[in-house]
């Protein structure tokens, strides 16, 4: 019987292919229209979240984010549990929000401090919301509650 020979086998590249465009693929929406966006720190989480938000609370949220910005110079932001969180220093935290099917849920995590407190009370003693349905928002007070809530120590969350 005839020997085979080897063939030489090419020599493996050691360099790293070139990274690939990916598409960007629309958020998926959660329960009650919430948008699941992946963690992360800075203003392009927050702006993606909103962006994905779907009808008149976009609208809203497109608000309490300008609202937020002007009342509070230099604020931190992120997104985390899939809800944009809003901070003096980046990981202490004075509110967040989050979508749902009928209104938008602001909390402020030292509510009970503001004057006057928003409405809705919380398990947690400190912790104060403000739901805000279709046509039902606020801005004057709104705008007050971020103002007052900037001088308490935020929520390391």
């Amino acid at each position: 019987m005839a020997k085979k020979s080897a063939a030489k086998k090419p020599a493996k590249k050691t360099t790293k292919p070139k990274a690939t465009a990916r598409k960007t693929a629309k958020p998926k929406l959660l329960s009650g229209g919430n948008p699941q966006i992946a963690k992360g720190y800075g203003d392009a989480p927050v702006q993606a979240y909103i962006a994905a938000v779907p009808d008149w609370r976009r609208d809203i949220c497109l608000r309490l984010d300008a609202i937020i910005t002007k009342a509070a110079p230099g604020v931190k932001k992120a997104v985390k549990w899939n809800s944009p969180f809003y901070g003096k220093i980046e990981n202490a935290w004075f509110l967040s929000f989050h979508v749902f099917t009928r209104y938008v849920k602001v909390a402020f995590f030292n509510g009970a401090s503001l004057k006057p407190p928003p409405p809705g009370a919380s398990k947690q003693a400190r912790v104060r919301y403000y739901d805000i349905y279709e046509g039902a928002f606020d801005e004057k007070q709104f705008t007050s509650w971020v103002k007052q809530a900037t001088r308490f120590p935020g929520e390391k969350m």
